[in-house]
């Protein structure tokens, strides 16, 4: 049984490397964008909110400002505090910012539900000679802030200027990276460990997910996000053909959509040269939430594999990519339990023979180099890039904590799919709101625990 464990653990060690290396090799090679003119467009962006009176002033403010060119749809899901409000004030003042009331027993079914009824909305509202192709849809979180050239990069030739890209996804920053004190009323310790979080989810989001994006641009495959993606609205409309409406039930609603962009026959594009930024969680319970919805969304998505195989719009590195991130939570079950049971046997050996102990501590340099080599090595890769991408202006001892500090962080993984599994035997398909760092108290149920 060793043996086999070991055998298996080989293999998923193998996978790792080789992914780590083919995500990190079209990420350092990347190129500067050149932008296009936002003006060939025709910009309508989606904001869906519940319970997001502390932030959804300020967020309609700085998009208007922004780019005042753009229509703001911001989606209430029948708030039990004054977001309807907020919204319906800056609607009655511009003539730009919309509002799309949902009300329950129709409210609070998922974000895809409120998107389609934005998405409804927008097309009673359109003329019907609107050229379709040329509107763009985008999705902005409600303490969303996309950065000022986001849509100029966008409409580039390489993105919504090539009539064959559908969809578009920016890269993701998290704003609160440089907040010293994310909890005032805390002491020391717990600051010092939510400031680690929040910084390990920007270098996760700047790095290793943007190195996944990196690789998807050349399998074909580019994922699109909850946060800064943007689509045509024909594409839309094909979708809905097809399927009955826009986006879907899956948690992982936004992944859902670029497969269908995929399948519709059209391109997804990753933009790196601008971004949007969302606030990171100082909060290990709820960003293992979080992380659980994320995996379960991904099982959810397992649905597709056979339409992604059959489908000609999906290459053989296109079909692989695929299936590797989709079946990516099942490996992940399948290491943990390989740690599990290792554990077990090597538990049972040492106390059926005390003399293995020995061998084990003869051996624990090896065990302590292999682990450095293979285990925080390669995450020590991406700290080093983050410091020369996104922070010059750090340390190289902070660039070596922050990969070493991203190893222990992504063991998050363990936990939150083990929960997404548990989630799917029990048949809990539904989620709660993550609520927002700035919010104290909600009426609603939020997702902290599953």
């Amino acid at each position: 049984m060793t043996s086999l464990l070991g055998s298996i653990s080989l293999v998923l060690t193998v996978m790792f490397l080789a992914y780590m290396t083919f995500i990190l090799i079209p990420y350092v090679r990347h190129r500067k964008e050149q932008p296009g003119d936002p003006a060939l467009f025709e910009w309508h962006i989606f904001v869906p909110c519940r319970d997001e009176a502390a932030v959804i002033a300020t967020t309609i403010a700085r998009q208007r400002e922004r780019f005042p060119a753009a229509h703001l749809w911001v989606i209430d899901d029948d708030s039990d505090d004054d977001t309807s409000a907020i919204i319906q004030a800056h609607a009655d003042l511009d003539p730009f910012v919309h509002l799309v009331q949902r009300r329950r027993p129709l409210a609070r079914t998922g974000k895809g539900d409120a998107l389609n009824t934005a998405y409804d909305h927008l097309c009673r509202w359109l003329p019907a000679d609107a050229d379709r192709d040329r509107v763009i849809v985008a999705v902005v979180d409600a303490d969303g802030e996309m950065a000022a050239n986001a849509l100029a990069a966008v409409a580039s030739d390489d993105c919504f200027g090539d009539p064959v890209v559908g969809a578009a996804q920016i890269t993701v920053w998290m704003k609160n990276r440089d907040d010293r004190t994310p909890y005032p009323e805390k002491g020391r310790m717990a600051n010092a460990f939510a400031r680690y979080l929040i910084r390990m989810q920007d270098v996760e989001f700047r790095t290793v997910i943007l190195a996944m994006q990196s690789l998807r641009s050349k399998t074909g495959t580019v994922g699109l996000g909850g946060n800064g993606q943007f689509t045509r609205l024909s594409v839309l409309d094909r979708i809905g053909e097809g399927y009955g409406a826009p986006w879907h039930g899956a948690l992982l609603e936004d992944y859902e959509l670029g497969l269908h962009v995929i399948l519709a026959g059209y391109e997804n594009r990753q933009v790196h040269d601008t971004y949007v930024a969302q606030e990171a969680l100082p909060s290990l319970r709820r960003l293992l939430a979080q992380r659980t919805r994320w995996s379960q969304g991904n099982i959810q998505c397992v649905k597709y594999i056979s339409d992604i195989v059959r489908s000609r719009h999906f290459d053989s590195s296109g079909v692989l990519e695929c299936l590797y991130y989709l079946f990516l939570p099942f490996l992940q079950i399948i290491g943990l339990i390989v740690i599990v049971l290792t554990l077990v046997f090597q538990g049972a050996a040492i106390a059926s023979d005390p003399a293995a102990l020995e061998g084990l501590v003869d051996h624990a340099w090896a065990f302590v180099l292999l682990g450095l080599l293979f285990g925080i090595g390669p995450f020590a890769i991406w700290g080093v890039l983050y410091k020369l991408r996104c922070e010059p202006g750090a340390t190289w001892l902070q660039a070596v904590g922050w990969g070493a500090g991203l190893f222990f962080f992504v063991q998050y993984i363990l936990i939150s799919v083990t929960r997404a599994m548990l989630r799917v035997a029990l048949r809990r398909n539904g989620w709660a709101k993550t609520r927002r760092n700035a919010e104290t108290h909600v009426v609603g149920p939020v997702a902290v625990d599953v």
